[in-house]
């Protein structure tokens, strides 16, 4: 029997990527879930590819930028059960800009999901995580919140942003039944690329798709597995890749000087746009 057998898991930004990865093998082990996704087609698609219907799942559009979108949900899922085990904050999405070009409505947009749609689902599920026997909150940062990248300044400030909270949360959660885990994924394939915004006018998904490619080292399944293992381990800390590993030693070696051991940092944002 698996860990996460018999619990029950929330999981945002499931009709795609790492979160439909998480929901396959949580699935498998036997966890039922409550699913969430922007994209209707995607988040069915996710469901009906499920292998076991015997395990209990749940799907709901939500905008997790919306609070009161994630507070119903929550209720909805507080109305049927008085606790809930795992909540996975993953919904993430991408926009590619210089700081002086950036357009302000493309920066609250991603702000808005990467940032606010995490504390929105911290705050909306930690009163049933408090009520577990153990739960586990999982939020999802970046590589990108461990170093600045051109082009990539409103996405650094959301995953920064995401480890810091998350950082503090888990201090504040020390001697209680919740275990807090920040996620620092490398390049993970998804679609996050692809349904990016930025980037130029004359640059299709498929040409955001082919550059994206060139930097991904882990595929979304070996990244749901990595996290639901450390669920199981209560990691507080999760590194994705041996590019997160390396970058996370860059960075404590030389904090402020690491871009010149990076010299195609600026190629690197604008092939992840």
């Amino acid at each position: 029997m698996t860990y996460s057998s018999g619990k029950t898991a929330v999981i945002t930004g499931a009709g795609s990527g790492i979160g439909r990865a998480l929901a396959q093998q949580l699935n498998r082990e036997g966890c039922a879930l409550f699913l969430s996704d922007i994209d209707a087609a995607g988040l069915a698609d996710t469901v009906a590819g499920l292998e076991r219907p015997d395990v209990p799942v749940r799907q709901q559009c939500v905008d997790v930028a919306d609070k009161q979108a994630m507070d119903a949900w929550a209720a909805a899922i507080a109305a049927q059960q008085p606790a809930v085990d795992i909540v996975i904050n993953n919904a993430g999405v991408g926009y590619s800009d210089r700081v002086d070009a950036c357009d302000y409505a493309n920066v609250q947009w991603l702000m808005g999901i990467n940032f606010w749609g995490v504390v929105h689902g911290t705050m909306a599920f930690l009163p049933l995580l408090r009520r577990a026997s153990q739960g586990h909150l999982v939020n999802i940062s970046s590589i990108f919140g461990m170093i600045g990248v051109p082009t990539q300044s409103a996405y650094n400030a959301s995953k920064f942003a995401v480890r810091g909270y998350t950082e503090a949360l888990r201090l504040e959660m020390q001697g209680s039944n919740v275990h807090v885990c920040c996620v620092h994924p490398g390049g993970v394939g998804t679609n996050i690329a692809r349904r990016s915004r930025g980037g130029g006018a004359d640059v299709t998904e498929e040409d955001k798709a082919a550059m994206f490619a060139q930097h991904v080292r882990t595929t979304a399944e070996s990244a749901a597995a990595q996290i639901i293992r450390a669920v199981e381990k209560r990691q507080p800390r999760l590194l994705i890749g041996n590019d997160a590993r390396f970058i996370n030693l860059l960075t404590r070696l030389f904090p402020v000087s690491y871009p010149r051991f990076m010299p195609g940092l600026g190629k690197i944002g604008q092939d992840l746009a």
